[in-house]
C-alpha cells in the first residue's frame, strides 16, 4: 500500500503531492521516482491529496505526471490494478488539511502547553485524514462536494465524534450554532455506503445520564452503518483546567472518579448484553480508564469485535494483559533468553496503567527470576488529569527517573513516541534519554 507519513501533515499546501521516500525494488523505483519528486495527476486528473492517488492508480495503465526542478514528466505505466507504485508522501493532504470550524469547551487542543511544535496546534477536522489515519472527525464543515467525493471513492469507515446525538446539546458541546443533525448525516452516510466508528467524550453532567441513554440509543438504531460507539472520559491539561476554571464549564470537565467511573458503567453495561444478544456484537465499548478507575475486572478479548477503536483507548489494558498471558505460557514451556547480564529490568509509564503493570511486573519476576520494577511517571507537562502513556513527554521521563535505581534495561511505552518511533511530544528522543 503506498504509505502516507503521519508527521507532517499540515505542511503548505502543494500542487500535488510531494515524495518523501520510495520503496526499494518497487515500481515507483523502476522507473526513476524518488524524494522530492512532485506527483500532480493521473490520466489528467490532478490530485488533492493521497485519496485520489490511491483512487486514481488503482487501473492496468495510468499515465503518471510529475515534476522535478520544474520540469513535467509523464510516465506510462502498466501494471496490476492492485500494483501499487512504493512511494510515500509527506503529507495526506497535497491541498492543505481541512481545519475544525467547531469551539469545544473540552478541546484537548486549547490546553497544550507553549513550546510544542506547530502541527501539535492544529485542530484538524479533515475526513480524508479520518478515513486514512484515524482521525475523529465532526463532519460539521463537509460541502456537498465533499458529499459527492465521499460517494464517489466511498471513503468507509469514517471516525465520527458524535458526543451527543440531540441537535441542541451536540451544538453547545461543539460551540457551534450551525453544527448538521448528525443523525441524519449518519443516514446519509448510510445511503452511499459508508459506516462509522462513532466515540462520545463525556463531560460530568453535559451529555453523561439520559443524554447518554438517548445518544446510545439513536446510534445503535443505524446500526450497522455505526459499526462502533465508543465512550471515552474527557481529558484536560493543567492549561486547559486553568482557562475553563474562569469560565462557565468547571464542573462540565471533572475527572474520572471511581463514583463517576461506576455510574457510566451500570448504564452501559445492560445495553451491552442486550447489543451481544441482538446484534453478536457488543457495539458500545467504555474507554479502558472506566474499569481502571472502578477497580473493576476488564471485559474479555472477545467483547472488544476485533477491537476496531483500540488507538483510541478501547482495549489496551485487555491487549496488554492478554499478551502477557501468553508469554507466561511460554515462558513455562521454554526458559527466557535474556542479554547478558540483564537481571533487572525497569518498566516506567503513566499512572493509569501502573496497577496493572505492576501486578504484571510481579508474575514475571516470579515467572522468570529477573527483578522487575513499575516506575510511575507523573504527567507535569500536561498536568495530572492526563495519565495516560501516549501523552507522556521525554522532559518528565528524564526529570522523574533521575537517580532511581533502574537495573540493566529500562522499558518506556512505544505509544508515548510518533508514527516514527523517534521522537516524544516535546521533541525529546529515546537516544537522548539515554545518553542521559
Amino acid at each position: 500500500m503506498t504509505e502516507v507519513r503521519r508527521t507532517s501533515q499540515f505542511r503548505k499546501a502543494n500542487a500535488g503531492g510531494v515524495i518523501d521516500a520510495v520503496r526499494p525494488r518497487s515500481l515507483g523505483g523502476e522507473i526513476g521516482l524518488r524524494p522530492g519528486d512532485r506527483v500532480v495527476s493521473i490520466d489528467g486528473k490532478q490530485l488533492r491529496d493521497a485519496v485520489d492517488f490511491q483512487f486514481y492508480v488503482a487501473e492496468e495503465a495510468i499515465a503518471l505526471e510529475v515534476v522535478r526542478d520544474g520540469k513535467s514528466t509523464v510516465y506510462e505505466i502498466e501494471k496490476h490494478p492492485d500494483e501499487d507504485l512504493g512511494i510515500g508522501f509527506q503529507d495526506a493532504a497535497f491541498d492543505g488539511v481541512r481545519i475544525c470550524n467547531n469551539s469545544c469547551f473540552f478541546c484537548f487542543l486549547k490546553g497544550n502547553p507553549k513550546g510544542l511544535r506547530k502541527t501539535l496546534y492544529v485542530k484538524d477536522d479533515d475526513y480524508r485524514l479520518s478515513f486514512f489515519h484515524g482521525n475523529f472527525v465532526t463532519l460539521t464543515n463537509l460541502t456537498e462536494a465533499d458529499w459527492a467525493r465521499l460517494e464517489e471513492q466511498r471513503l468507509s469507515p469514517l471516525n465520527v465524534s458524535v458526543h451527543a446525538t440531540e441537535p441542541e446539546l451536540r451544538r453547545y458541546m461543539l460551540g457551534n450554532r450551525s453544527a448538521p443533525d448528525i443523525c441524519e448525516q449518519l443516514r446519509r452516510l448510510s445511503a452511499i455506503g459508508i459506516e462509522a466508528n462513532t466515540q462520545v467524550v463525556l463531560c460530568p453532567g453535559v451529555n453523561d445520564g439520559d443524554a447518554l441513554r438517548r445518544t446510545i440509543d439513536d446510534l445503535s438504531a443505524l446500526h450497522p452503518t455505526v459499526r462502533t460507539i465508543s465512550v471515552v472520559p474527557v481529558g484536560a491539561t493543567t492549561t486547559a483546567e486553568d482557562r475553563i476554571a474562569r469560565g462557565d464549564h468547571a464542573a462540565e470537565v471533572e475527572g474520572c472518579t471511581p463514583g463517576h467511573a461506576r455510574e457510566v458503567m451500570e448504564l452501559v453495561a445492560p445495553y451491552q448484553r442486550r447489543f451481544r444478544r441482538e446484534h453478536g456484537t457488543t457495539l458500545v465499548y467504555l474507554a479502558d480508564e472506566y474499569y481502571i478507575a472502578a477497580g473493576a475486572e476488564l471485559p474479555s478479548a472477545r467483547s472488544y469485535d476485533g477491537f476496531a477503536q483500540f488507538e483510541n483507548g478501547i482495549g489496551m489494558a485487555r491487549t496488554l494483559l492478554d499478551g502477557w498471558r501468553a508469554a507466561r505460557r511460554g515462558f513455562e514451556r521454554r526458559p527466557l533468553t535474556v542479554a547478558v547480564g540483564v537481571r533487572h529490568i525497569s518498566f516506567a509509564c503513566a499512572t493509569l496503567i501502573a496497577p496493572l503493570l505492576e501486578r504484571i511486573a510481579a508474575e514475571f519476576e516470579a515467572a522468570t527470576g529477573i527483578r522487575a520494577t513499575v516506575h510511575r511517571i507523573e504527567n507535569d507537562f500536561f498536568g495530572p488529569r492526563v495519565n495516560v502513556s501516549g501523552l507522556l513527554v521525554a522532559g518528565d521521563f528524564e526529570a522523574q527517573l533521575l537517580g532511581r535505581e533502574l537495573g540493566d534495561l529500562t522499558v518506556l511505552p512505544r505509544y508515548a513516541l510518533d508514527y516514527t518511533g523517534t521522537r516524544f511530544l516535546d521533541d525529546g528522543t529515546p537516544s537522548e534519554l539515554q545518553r542521559r
